[in-house]
């Protein structure tokens, strides 16, 4: 009876482990998604209020969009690791 409770323990603790993970790439993946839109909007209204800037504004919207990607990148990868674990 103690090695079954023992073994249900194990298996919960797990499927927190996979949910948490889960949890975690979707949230890494909507708040890059979100960065990278209010990045794009920012850009957007900078090239409107200033057109003759449109190379300067893109250059750096790219520059930003990459880093946050990056970061995103990171963090989904960090969390398939767990999984894999």
């Amino acid at each position: 009876m103690t090695s079954l409770l023992i073994f249900l323990q194990a298996a919960a603790n797990i499927a927190i482990g996979y949910m948490g993970a889960a949890i975690g790439a979707g949230l890494a993946t909507v708040g890059a998604g979100i960065g990278i839109g209010r990045i794009g909007q920012g850009a957007m209204e900078g090239i409107a209020r200033q057109p003759e800037a449109i190379g300067d504004i893109r250059s750096t919207m790219i520059i930003a969009a990459a880093l946050v990607e990056g970061v995103a990148f990171f963090a989904v990868v960090i969390c398939l690791l767990v999984v894999l674990k």
